[in-house]
């Protein structure tokens, strides 16, 4: 067997339809498009949800719900975690500035300690918000909680 003389399978490979090339080809006039309509004209381009008329998903399915325009989404900081972090970095004050540098927060994130797990570290914390255990857990270990 030489590399020269592979070719390829019985009728694997067939040529292109040249469209649009004259009435011998067998494909001139209308190049397979059918005739007259919008699918046969140039520059057509179907809308994304468009059901040929028949009423689209999309607006066939009811309205549900709304979005709060003044909603206040917190970052949850459990104390588990903040017993994790006391130890791996060393720091016992932990203000907004300080969780930003060790990227557990980003920019205009508000914070909120909740109540899971354990701490047994003095650690002082300025956060935007509290749960009343987490408070409890944090002033028990001899910390204290700042609110913004």
């Amino acid at each position: 067997m030489d590399l020269h003389k592979l070719t390829p399978a019985t009728g694997s490979v067939r040529n292109n339809k040249r469209k649009g090339r004259g009435q011998g080809s067998g494909t001139g006039g209308t190049s397979t498009k059918g005739h007259k309509g919008a699918k046969s004209r140039s520059g057509y381009k179907s809308k994304r949800a468009h059901e040929g008329g028949q009423m689209p998903l999309q607006m066939r399915l009811p309205k549900k719900g709304f979005k709060n325009p003044n909603r206040k989404t917190f970052i949850a900081l459990n104390l588990d975690q903040l017993q994790a972090m006391t130890d791996k970095f060393k720091v016992n004050e932990w203000t907004l500035e300080a969780l930003e540098t060790h990227n557990l927060i980003s920019g205009n994130d508000k914070v909120k300690v909740l109540a899971r797990g354990e701490i047994n570290a003095k650690v002082n914390l300025t956060a935007h918000a509290t749960s009343e255990a987490a408070r409890k857990a944090v002033e028990a270990a001899g910390g204290s909680i700042t609110i913004v």
